[in-house]
Protein backbone atom coordinates (compact mmCIF):
# COMPACT_ATOMS: atom_id res chain seq x y z
CA UNK A 1 0.00 0.00 0.00
CA UNK A 2 1.42 3.14 -1.13
CA UNK A 3 2.09 5.71 1.99
CA UNK A 4 0.25 8.35 0.53
CA UNK A 5 -2.40 6.08 1.66
CA UNK A 6 -2.03 5.56 5.26
CA UNK A 7 -3.47 8.34 6.79
CA UNK A 8 -6.65 7.50 5.18
CA UNK A 9 -6.54 3.81 6.02
CA UNK A 10 -5.59 4.75 9.55
CA UNK A 11 -8.67 6.93 9.78
CA UNK A 12 -10.65 4.38 8.69
CA UNK A 13 -9.11 1.50 11.23
CA UNK A 14 -10.24 4.07 13.86
CA UNK A 15 -13.65 4.15 12.48
CA UNK A 16 -14.45 0.82 11.98
CA UNK A 17 -12.02 -1.15 13.64
CA UNK A 18 -8.75 -2.90 12.44
CA UNK A 19 -10.35 -5.99 11.45
CA UNK A 20 -13.06 -4.27 9.05
CA UNK A 21 -10.35 -2.70 6.64
CA UNK A 22 -9.79 -5.48 4.48
CA UNK A 23 -6.25 -4.57 2.20
CA UNK A 24 -4.91 -8.05 1.60
CA UNK A 25 -5.54 -9.91 -2.21
CA UNK A 26 -6.48 -12.80 -0.21
CA UNK A 27 -8.99 -10.55 1.63
CA UNK A 28 -10.23 -8.32 -0.82
CA UNK A 29 -10.86 -10.68 -3.86
CA UNK A 30 -14.78 -11.61 -3.06
CA UNK A 31 -15.49 -7.74 -2.83
CA UNK A 32 -13.96 -7.12 -6.50
CA UNK A 33 -15.64 -9.86 -8.61
CA UNK A 34 -18.62 -9.44 -9.75
CA UNK A 35 -21.33 -12.89 -9.12
CA UNK A 36 -21.01 -13.53 -12.88
CA UNK A 37 -17.31 -13.57 -13.16
CA UNK A 38 -17.52 -10.71 -15.76
CA UNK A 39 -15.91 -7.92 -14.19
CA UNK A 40 -12.77 -8.01 -12.35
CA UNK A 41 -11.75 -5.12 -9.72
CA UNK A 42 -9.11 -3.55 -7.21
CA UNK A 43 -10.01 -1.85 -4.72
CA UNK A 44 -7.70 0.29 -2.00
CA UNK A 45 -9.57 -1.83 0.59
CA UNK A 46 -12.81 -3.21 1.82
CA UNK A 47 -14.51 -1.25 4.33
CA UNK A 48 -17.39 -2.54 6.78
CA UNK A 49 -18.93 -0.32 8.53
CA UNK A 50 -21.72 -1.45 11.21
CA UNK A 51 -23.79 0.96 11.61
CA UNK A 52 -25.33 4.18 9.52
CA UNK A 53 -23.14 6.37 11.54
CA UNK A 54 -20.09 4.13 10.59
CA UNK A 55 -20.96 4.49 6.77
CA UNK A 56 -21.41 8.58 7.96
CA UNK A 57 -17.55 8.50 9.00
CA UNK A 58 -15.89 6.51 6.18
CA UNK A 59 -17.79 8.65 3.35
CA UNK A 60 -16.81 12.01 4.68
CA UNK A 61 -13.19 10.43 5.43
CA UNK A 62 -12.78 9.21 1.70
CA UNK A 63 -14.64 12.88 0.77
CA UNK A 64 -11.68 14.80 2.20
CA UNK A 65 -9.53 12.55 0.95
CA UNK A 66 -10.39 12.61 -2.72
CA UNK A 67 -11.62 9.18 -2.36
CA UNK A 68 -14.44 7.31 -4.49
CA UNK A 69 -16.66 4.85 -3.08
CA UNK A 70 -18.33 1.61 -4.58
CA UNK A 71 -21.16 0.58 -1.96
CA UNK A 72 -22.24 -3.00 -2.32
CA UNK A 73 -24.78 -5.17 -0.82
CA UNK A 74 -24.61 -9.39 -1.19
CA UNK A 75 -22.56 -8.75 -4.82
CA UNK A 76 -25.08 -10.50 -6.55
CA UNK A 77 -25.77 -7.90 -9.19
CA UNK A 78 -25.96 -8.72 -12.69
CA UNK A 79 -24.65 -5.94 -14.46
CA UNK A 80 -21.17 -5.04 -12.83
CA UNK A 81 -22.93 -2.05 -10.53
CA UNK A 82 -21.46 -2.76 -7.36
CA UNK A 83 -17.48 -4.16 -8.24
CA UNK A 84 -15.12 -1.29 -8.61
CA UNK A 85 -13.01 -0.05 -11.64
CA UNK A 86 -9.31 -1.74 -12.49
CA UNK A 87 -7.63 1.45 -11.40
CA UNK A 88 -7.75 0.16 -7.88
CA UNK A 89 -8.24 3.89 -6.57
CA UNK A 90 -12.05 2.98 -5.15
CA UNK A 91 -12.98 2.01 -1.47
CA UNK A 92 -15.57 -1.00 -1.57
CA UNK A 93 -18.06 -0.09 1.08
CA UNK A 94 -19.40 -3.56 2.38
CA UNK A 95 -22.95 -3.05 4.38
CA UNK A 96 -22.87 -6.93 5.30
CA UNK A 97 -22.62 -5.84 8.98
CA UNK A 98 -25.88 -3.44 8.72
CA UNK A 99 -27.88 -6.70 9.15
CA UNK A 100 -30.43 -6.20 11.91
CA UNK A 101 -34.21 -5.32 12.23
CA UNK A 102 -34.79 -2.11 13.79
CA UNK A 103 -38.55 -2.28 14.54
CA UNK A 104 -41.67 -4.39 13.60
CA UNK A 105 -44.71 -2.49 14.09
CA UNK A 106 -47.36 -5.15 13.06
CA UNK A 107 -50.10 -3.33 13.38
CA UNK A 108 -48.16 -0.94 10.42
CA UNK A 109 -48.01 -3.54 8.62
CA UNK A 110 -44.60 -2.41 8.13
CA UNK A 111 -40.61 -3.52 9.04
CA UNK A 112 -37.67 -1.50 9.39
CA UNK A 113 -34.35 -3.25 8.37
CA UNK A 114 -31.23 -2.39 7.32
CA UNK A 115 -29.13 -2.40 4.45
CA UNK A 116 -26.98 -5.50 4.85
CA UNK A 117 -29.66 -7.87 5.82
CA UNK A 118 -30.25 -10.90 3.48
CA UNK A 119 -33.32 -10.79 1.60
CA UNK A 120 -34.02 -13.97 2.98
CA UNK A 121 -33.59 -13.34 6.10
CA UNK A 122 -36.13 -9.93 6.23
CA UNK A 123 -38.63 -12.43 4.95
CA UNK A 124 -38.31 -14.84 7.45
CA UNK A 125 -38.60 -11.86 10.13
CA UNK A 126 -42.07 -10.75 8.50
CA UNK A 127 -42.97 -14.38 8.62
CA UNK A 128 -42.36 -14.37 12.12
CA UNK A 129 -44.83 -11.32 12.65
CA UNK A 130 -47.33 -13.41 10.35
CA UNK A 131 -46.96 -11.48 7.70
CA UNK A 132 -45.45 -11.30 4.18
CA UNK A 133 -42.48 -9.46 2.44
CA UNK A 134 -43.18 -10.52 -0.79
CA UNK A 135 -40.29 -9.45 -2.57
CA UNK A 136 -38.56 -12.95 -3.87
CA UNK A 137 -35.65 -13.85 -6.13
CA UNK A 138 -33.59 -16.72 -7.04
CA UNK A 139 -30.47 -14.74 -4.94
CA UNK A 140 -32.85 -14.39 -1.85
CA UNK A 141 -30.43 -16.14 0.30
CA UNK A 142 -27.48 -14.14 -0.32
CA UNK A 143 -28.55 -11.21 -2.12
CA UNK A 144 -29.08 -7.97 0.76
CA UNK A 145 -32.20 -5.78 0.92
CA UNK A 146 -29.88 -2.52 0.48
CA UNK A 147 -28.85 -3.59 -2.75
CA UNK A 148 -32.30 -4.89 -4.05
CA UNK A 149 -33.66 -1.25 -3.66
CA UNK A 150 -30.58 0.30 -4.86
CA UNK A 151 -31.60 -1.55 -8.17
CA UNK A 152 -35.21 -1.61 -8.33
CA UNK A 153 -35.56 -5.44 -7.98
CA UNK A 154 -38.21 -7.42 -9.51
CA UNK A 155 -38.53 -11.19 -9.39
CA UNK A 156 -41.28 -13.42 -9.07
CA UNK A 157 -44.12 -11.52 -7.35
CA UNK A 158 -44.15 -8.14 -9.31
CA UNK A 159 -47.37 -8.97 -10.72
CA UNK A 160 -49.55 -8.70 -7.64
CA UNK A 161 -46.93 -6.35 -5.64
CA UNK A 162 -44.99 -4.43 -7.52
CA UNK A 163 -41.44 -3.85 -7.87
CA UNK A 164 -39.25 -3.07 -4.86
CA UNK A 165 -39.51 0.82 -5.28
CA UNK A 166 -42.78 0.37 -4.25
CA UNK A 167 -42.20 -1.82 -1.45
CA UNK A 168 -40.54 1.07 0.88
CA UNK A 169 -42.47 3.51 2.59
CA UNK A 170 -39.04 5.16 3.94
CA UNK A 171 -35.52 5.36 3.34
CA UNK A 172 -31.98 6.60 5.61
CA UNK A 173 -29.31 7.48 3.28
CA UNK A 174 -26.09 8.48 3.41
CA UNK A 175 -25.25 11.24 1.11
CA UNK A 176 -22.36 12.08 -0.49
CA UNK A 177 -21.13 14.75 1.88
CA UNK A 178 -21.09 12.27 5.12
CA UNK A 179 -24.51 13.83 6.01
CA UNK A 180 -27.51 11.21 7.09
CA UNK A 181 -31.20 11.75 5.67
CA UNK A 182 -33.50 10.41 8.40
CA UNK A 183 -36.40 9.61 6.02
CA UNK A 184 -37.32 6.43 8.11
CA UNK A 185 -41.12 6.98 8.07
CA UNK A 186 -43.74 4.57 7.94
CA UNK A 187 -46.47 6.27 6.29
CA UNK A 188 -48.73 5.53 3.06
CA UNK A 189 -50.22 8.71 2.59
CA UNK A 190 -47.25 11.69 3.27
CA UNK A 191 -47.94 14.70 0.33
CA UNK A 192 -45.54 17.36 1.49
CA UNK A 193 -43.68 17.62 -2.20
CA UNK A 194 -41.26 15.64 -3.49
CA UNK A 195 -40.84 12.09 -3.02
CA UNK A 196 -37.09 12.11 -2.13
CA UNK A 197 -36.79 8.43 -1.84
CA UNK A 198 -37.90 7.48 -4.82
CA UNK A 199 -34.00 9.06 -6.26
CA UNK A 200 -32.85 6.75 -4.43
CA UNK A 201 -34.29 3.58 -5.15
CA UNK A 202 -32.88 2.28 -8.16
CA UNK A 203 -29.98 4.27 -8.73
CA UNK A 204 -27.46 2.03 -8.09
CA UNK A 205 -25.49 3.79 -4.98
CA UNK A 206 -24.81 6.20 -7.15
CA UNK A 207 -26.37 9.21 -5.13
CA UNK A 208 -26.11 8.08 -1.79
CA UNK A 209 -26.04 4.46 -0.23
CA UNK A 210 -29.00 3.23 1.47
CA UNK A 211 -28.44 2.25 4.95
CA UNK A 212 -32.32 0.84 6.23
CA UNK A 213 -35.87 1.21 5.21
CA UNK A 214 -39.15 1.02 6.42
CA UNK A 215 -40.81 -1.62 4.32
CA UNK A 216 -44.77 -2.69 3.33
CA UNK A 217 -45.29 -5.78 4.56
CA UNK A 218 -48.40 -7.90 3.74
CA UNK A 219 -51.28 -10.48 4.94
CA UNK A 220 -49.38 -13.78 4.55
CA UNK A 221 -51.07 -16.52 2.13
CA UNK A 222 -52.80 -19.13 4.18
CA UNK A 223 -53.99 -21.02 0.79
CA UNK A 224 -51.91 -21.51 -1.97
CA UNK A 225 -52.18 -23.21 -5.36
CA UNK A 226 -49.41 -24.02 -8.13
CA UNK A 227 -49.99 -25.33 -11.62
CA UNK A 228 -48.01 -25.77 -14.62
CA UNK A 229 -49.92 -25.38 -18.07
CA UNK A 230 -48.54 -26.50 -21.53
CA UNK A 231 -49.45 -24.05 -24.21
CA UNK A 232 -48.89 -24.03 -27.67
CA UNK A 233 -47.50 -20.07 -28.45
CA UNK A 234 -46.80 -16.97 -27.15
CA UNK A 235 -50.01 -15.54 -27.56
CA UNK A 236 -52.09 -18.65 -26.19
CA UNK A 237 -49.76 -17.57 -22.83
CA UNK A 238 -51.44 -14.01 -22.50
CA UNK A 239 -54.86 -15.19 -22.91
CA UNK A 240 -54.44 -17.66 -20.31
CA UNK A 241 -52.89 -15.03 -18.29
CA UNK A 242 -56.20 -12.69 -19.29
CA UNK A 243 -58.11 -15.46 -17.97
CA UNK A 244 -56.33 -16.24 -14.83
CA UNK A 245 -56.52 -12.63 -13.88
CA UNK A 246 -60.31 -12.17 -14.55
CA UNK A 247 -60.93 -15.64 -12.47
CA UNK A 248 -58.62 -14.69 -9.94
CA UNK A 249 -57.95 -11.50 -9.28
CA UNK A 250 -55.28 -9.97 -7.40
CA UNK A 251 -54.81 -13.69 -6.35
CA UNK A 252 -52.80 -14.56 -9.19
CA UNK A 253 -49.39 -13.84 -7.64
CA UNK A 254 -46.83 -14.76 -10.16
CA UNK A 255 -47.24 -16.28 -13.86
CA UNK A 256 -43.69 -17.08 -15.10
CA UNK A 257 -42.82 -18.01 -19.16
CA UNK A 258 -40.94 -21.41 -19.37
CA UNK A 259 -39.64 -22.55 -22.95
CA UNK A 260 -39.46 -25.98 -24.25
CA UNK A 261 -36.03 -25.70 -24.52
CA UNK A 262 -35.29 -24.13 -20.91
CA UNK A 263 -37.12 -27.24 -19.59
CA UNK A 264 -34.91 -29.71 -21.29
CA UNK A 265 -31.54 -27.97 -21.04
CA UNK A 266 -32.59 -27.87 -16.85
CA UNK A 267 -33.52 -31.43 -16.97
CA UNK A 268 -30.59 -32.27 -18.50
CA UNK A 269 -28.07 -30.73 -15.78
CA UNK A 270 -30.50 -31.52 -13.18
CA UNK A 271 -31.88 -34.49 -13.44
CA UNK A 272 -34.26 -34.89 -10.37
CA UNK A 273 -36.49 -31.87 -11.95
CA UNK A 274 -39.94 -33.01 -13.01
CA UNK A 275 -40.78 -33.01 -16.59
CA UNK A 276 -45.11 -32.53 -15.87
CA UNK A 277 -46.18 -32.21 -19.30
CA UNK A 278 -43.33 -33.02 -21.84
CA UNK A 279 -43.69 -32.24 -25.58
CA UNK A 280 -45.00 -28.64 -26.05
CA UNK A 281 -43.79 -25.72 -27.41
CA UNK A 282 -43.99 -23.36 -23.97
CA UNK A 283 -45.31 -23.32 -20.51
CA UNK A 284 -46.86 -21.18 -17.69
CA UNK A 285 -45.87 -21.49 -14.30
CA UNK A 286 -48.74 -19.75 -12.17
CA UNK A 287 -48.83 -19.11 -8.59
CA UNK A 288 -51.97 -17.89 -6.28
CA UNK A 289 -52.19 -17.09 -3.16
CA UNK A 290 -54.91 -15.89 -0.44
CA UNK A 291 -54.78 -14.96 2.77
CA UNK A 292 -58.37 -16.72 3.65
CA UNK A 293 -57.27 -20.41 5.13
CA UNK A 294 -60.51 -21.79 4.07
CA UNK A 295 -60.29 -20.20 0.58
CA UNK A 296 -61.41 -22.17 -2.63
CA UNK A 297 -58.64 -20.69 -4.60
CA UNK A 298 -57.31 -24.51 -5.46
CA UNK A 299 -60.89 -24.96 -7.18
CA UNK A 300 -61.33 -22.03 -8.79
CA UNK A 301 -57.71 -22.41 -10.09
CA UNK A 302 -58.39 -26.15 -11.36
CA UNK A 303 -61.82 -24.98 -13.15
CA UNK A 304 -60.30 -21.61 -14.91
CA UNK A 305 -57.65 -23.61 -16.39
CA UNK A 306 -60.02 -26.60 -17.49
CA UNK A 307 -62.01 -23.95 -19.20
CA UNK A 308 -58.72 -23.02 -20.64
CA UNK A 309 -57.83 -26.45 -21.81
CA UNK A 310 -61.82 -27.09 -23.14
CA UNK A 311 -61.90 -23.43 -25.05
CA UNK A 312 -58.50 -24.91 -26.58
CA UNK A 313 -56.66 -21.67 -24.98
CA UNK A 314 -54.09 -24.27 -23.23
CA UNK A 315 -53.51 -27.73 -24.18
CA UNK A 316 -52.95 -29.30 -20.87
CA UNK A 317 -52.41 -28.33 -16.89
CA UNK A 318 -51.41 -29.84 -13.99
CA UNK A 319 -51.77 -28.71 -10.33
CA UNK A 320 -49.80 -29.07 -7.23
CA UNK A 321 -51.37 -31.76 -5.13
CA UNK A 322 -48.55 -30.73 -2.36
CA UNK A 323 -46.31 -28.02 -1.13
CA UNK A 324 -43.20 -30.44 -2.11
CA UNK A 325 -44.76 -30.87 -5.61
CA UNK A 326 -45.30 -26.84 -5.78
CA UNK A 327 -41.46 -26.42 -4.58
CA UNK A 328 -40.47 -28.96 -7.27
CA UNK A 329 -42.45 -27.05 -10.36
CA UNK A 330 -40.56 -23.61 -8.83
CA UNK A 331 -37.58 -25.84 -9.01
CA UNK A 332 -37.67 -26.31 -12.79
CA UNK A 333 -38.10 -22.70 -12.93
CA UNK A 334 -35.56 -21.26 -10.66
CA UNK A 335 -32.70 -23.32 -12.05
CA UNK A 336 -32.64 -22.10 -15.30
CA UNK A 337 -30.11 -19.71 -15.28
CA UNK A 338 -27.77 -22.13 -13.17
CA UNK A 339 -28.26 -24.82 -16.25
CA UNK A 340 -27.54 -21.94 -18.76
CA UNK A 341 -24.37 -21.66 -16.72
CA UNK A 342 -22.93 -24.92 -16.30
CA UNK A 343 -24.25 -25.72 -20.69
CA UNK A 344 -21.48 -22.95 -21.83
CA UNK A 345 -21.36 -19.77 -23.35
CA UNK A 346 -24.50 -17.75 -23.63
CA UNK A 347 -25.59 -13.65 -24.03
CA UNK A 348 -28.22 -13.09 -21.60
CA UNK A 349 -30.42 -10.29 -22.07
CA UNK A 350 -33.37 -8.94 -19.41
CA UNK A 351 -35.61 -6.50 -21.43
CA UNK A 352 -39.71 -5.82 -20.80
CA UNK A 353 -42.15 -5.06 -23.20
CA UNK A 354 -45.86 -4.39 -23.11
CA UNK A 355 -47.05 -8.12 -22.93
CA UNK A 356 -48.96 -7.47 -25.95
CA UNK A 357 -45.98 -6.90 -28.15
CA UNK A 358 -44.22 -9.79 -26.97
CA UNK A 359 -45.39 -12.53 -29.83
CA UNK A 360 -44.23 -9.73 -32.24
CA UNK A 361 -40.96 -9.26 -30.78
CA UNK A 362 -40.02 -13.48 -29.85
CA UNK A 363 -40.97 -13.76 -34.10
CA UNK A 364 -39.05 -10.75 -35.42
CA UNK A 365 -35.94 -11.09 -33.07
CA UNK A 366 -35.60 -14.93 -33.93
CA UNK A 367 -35.77 -14.07 -37.73
CA UNK A 368 -33.27 -11.18 -37.77
CA UNK A 369 -31.02 -13.37 -35.16
CA UNK A 370 -31.27 -16.45 -36.91
CA UNK A 371 -30.03 -14.52 -39.86
CA UNK A 372 -27.41 -13.18 -38.24
CA UNK A 373 -25.85 -15.59 -36.01
CA UNK A 374 -27.34 -19.26 -37.95
CA UNK A 375 -27.25 -21.85 -35.77
CA UNK A 376 -27.90 -20.22 -32.39
CA UNK A 377 -29.72 -21.34 -30.16
CA UNK A 378 -32.61 -19.60 -27.63
CA UNK A 379 -32.97 -19.76 -24.01
CA UNK A 380 -36.52 -17.78 -23.15
CA UNK A 381 -38.19 -17.16 -20.05
CA UNK A 382 -39.25 -14.77 -17.64
CA UNK A 383 -42.10 -13.16 -15.39
CA UNK A 384 -44.64 -12.94 -18.47
CA UNK A 385 -47.04 -11.43 -15.87
CA UNK A 386 -45.16 -8.04 -15.74
CA UNK A 387 -43.77 -8.56 -19.68
CA UNK A 388 -40.08 -9.28 -18.23
CA UNK A 389 -38.43 -11.70 -20.60
CA UNK A 390 -35.22 -13.32 -20.03
CA UNK A 391 -34.16 -13.71 -23.52
CA UNK A 392 -31.38 -15.34 -23.86
CA UNK A 393 -28.84 -17.11 -26.63
CA UNK A 394 -26.53 -20.04 -26.54
CA UNK A 395 -23.87 -20.36 -29.40
CA UNK A 396 -24.32 -22.14 -32.24
CA UNK A 397 -23.24 -26.21 -32.14
CA UNK A 398 -19.16 -26.22 -32.77
CA UNK A 399 -19.09 -22.31 -32.44
CA UNK A 400 -16.06 -21.49 -30.73
CA UNK A 401 -16.65 -19.54 -26.99
CA UNK A 402 -14.68 -16.31 -27.94
CA UNK A 403 -16.17 -16.44 -31.33
CA UNK A 404 -19.88 -16.52 -30.06
CA UNK A 405 -19.17 -13.84 -27.64
CA UNK A 406 -17.53 -11.51 -30.25
CA UNK A 407 -21.34 -11.62 -31.68
CA UNK A 408 -21.96 -9.89 -28.43
CA UNK A 409 -22.29 -6.83 -30.32
CA UNK A 410 -24.46 -7.40 -32.91
CA UNK A 411 -26.81 -9.30 -31.21
CA UNK A 412 -27.44 -6.12 -28.83
CA UNK A 413 -28.25 -4.17 -32.01
CA UNK A 414 -30.83 -6.80 -32.69
CA UNK A 415 -32.44 -7.36 -29.19
CA UNK A 416 -32.28 -3.78 -28.18
CA UNK A 417 -33.61 -2.03 -31.31
CA UNK A 418 -36.56 -4.20 -31.60
CA UNK A 419 -37.49 -3.72 -27.58
CA UNK A 420 -37.11 -0.35 -28.58
CA UNK A 421 -39.40 -0.18 -31.47
CA UNK A 422 -41.93 -2.11 -29.76
CA UNK A 423 -42.08 0.16 -26.46
CA UNK A 424 -40.21 -1.66 -24.53
CA UNK A 425 -36.76 -1.17 -22.02
CA UNK A 426 -32.93 -3.11 -22.41
CA UNK A 427 -33.21 -3.44 -18.52
CA UNK A 428 -36.26 -4.48 -16.91
CA UNK A 429 -35.20 -5.67 -13.54
CA UNK A 430 -31.12 -5.79 -13.21
CA UNK A 431 -29.97 -2.39 -13.60
CA UNK A 432 -27.79 -0.42 -16.02
CA UNK A 433 -24.35 -0.73 -13.54
CA UNK A 434 -21.15 -0.76 -16.07
CA UNK A 435 -22.56 -3.44 -18.28
CA UNK A 436 -25.55 -1.11 -19.46
CA UNK A 437 -24.47 2.46 -19.60
CA UNK A 438 -23.72 3.13 -23.28
CA UNK A 439 -27.30 1.45 -23.96
CA UNK A 440 -28.73 3.81 -21.70
CA UNK A 441 -27.28 6.77 -23.36
CA UNK A 442 -28.40 5.29 -26.81
CA UNK A 443 -31.99 4.83 -25.80
CA UNK A 444 -32.66 7.26 -23.16
CA UNK A 445 -33.94 10.27 -24.58
CA UNK A 446 -31.20 12.79 -24.82
CA UNK A 447 -33.38 15.02 -22.34
CA UNK A 448 -34.18 12.36 -19.84
CA UNK A 449 -30.04 11.58 -19.56
CA UNK A 450 -29.15 14.94 -19.28
CA UNK A 451 -32.19 15.22 -15.89
CA UNK A 452 -30.30 11.93 -14.16
CA UNK A 453 -26.72 13.78 -15.32
CA UNK A 454 -27.95 17.31 -13.25
CA UNK A 455 -29.33 14.85 -10.38
CA UNK A 456 -26.14 13.30 -10.17
CA UNK A 457 -24.22 16.80 -9.86
CA UNK A 458 -26.86 18.20 -7.67
CA UNK A 459 -25.99 15.24 -5.05
CA UNK A 460 -22.83 14.21 -5.45
CA UNK A 461 -20.98 17.30 -7.29
CA UNK A 462 -17.52 15.32 -6.52
CA UNK A 463 -18.49 12.09 -8.59
CA UNK A 464 -17.50 10.46 -5.21
CA UNK A 465 -20.60 7.55 -4.86
CA UNK A 466 -20.04 5.08 -7.46
CA UNK A 467 -18.40 6.32 -10.54
CA UNK A 468 -18.79 5.22 -14.02
CA UNK A 469 -22.09 3.58 -12.90
CA UNK A 470 -25.33 4.29 -14.55
CA UNK A 471 -24.65 7.63 -15.91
Amino acid sequence: MAESAAPLLATLRAIVGEANVLTSDVDVAPYVTDWRNRYHGRARAVVRPATSTEVASVVRCCAEHGVPLVPQGGNTGLCGGATPHETGGEIVVSLSRLNRVRALDAENATLTVEAGMPLARVQQAADEAGLLFPLSLAAEGSCAIGGNLSTNAGGTAVLRYGNARELVLGLEVVLADGRIWDGLKGLRKDNTGYDVKQLFLGSEGTLGIITAAVLKLFPKPRSSATAFAALSDVAAAIALLGRLRQALGDRLTGFELVSRECVALTRAKFAALPDPLPGHPWYALVQADDPAADSPLAAQLEAALGAAVERKVARDAVIAQSARQAEELWALREHIPEAQRLEGPNIKYDISLPVSKIPAFLGQAQAELDAAIPGVGYVVFGHLGDGNLHYNLSAPAGMDARAFIGEVGRANRIVYDLAAQLGGSFSAEHGVGQLKRDELTRYKPAIEVELMRRIKRALDPENQLNPGKVV
